[in-house]
């Protein structure tokens, strides 16, 4: 069932790459980018989360924690943020769960990979409500960041 904008966004606990435990409705309060992603060290996800650090500025003005999430392990999250130098928590997703419970999991990917978290984007507002919704079916897409980030400034007033 996709994710509507409007409805409680459904919570998870992931481990970060230092290994802690990240709650999504303990961040209530604080406005929140979810980024899921295929894989770490991929062309596109390269591309997609250096813009994330390159452009946090714009997204801390706007009262908004980014967390980047795939089914990597949280080892090689670990060795990709400190390669990218990332400024924002990267979360393993590694048994599935929230890339389930977001609906961003294909079915089948390139090269048999298959149960690899769809690129898409969500934004959770202070309530725990969504407020932004993008799944792509295509990996080498990116989300509307413009949308994205118009979404937050709407949300902040």
């Amino acid at each position: 069932m996709s994710i509507e904008v409007g409805q409680q966004a459904p919570d998870f606990t992931l481990r970060d790459t230092e290994k802690n435990k990240v709650t999504l409705s303990e961040q209530k309060g604080k406005n929140v980018l979810l980024l899921f992603f295929p894989l770490a060290f991929t062309s596109t996800c390269t591309k997609e989360l250096c813009m994330m650090r390159d452009n946090i500025a714009i997204y801390n003005g706007l009262d908004a924690q980014i967390y980047g999430i795939s089914v990597d392990s949280l080892f090689a999250l670990g060795k990709f943020k400190a390669e990218q130098q990332l400024n924002f928590p990267l979360l393993s997703d590694f048994n599935k769960t929230a890339s389930t419970d977001y609906d961003t999991i294909y079915d089948h990917w390139f090269n048999d990979m298959d149960g690899v978290s769809k690129r898409s984007a969500f934004v959770i507002d202070k309530e725990g409500i969504v407020r932004y919704a993008e799944v792509l079916e295509n990996a080498s897409d990116v989300p509307n960041f413009n949308e994205i980030e118009k979404c937050l400034q709407a949300i902040n007033m």
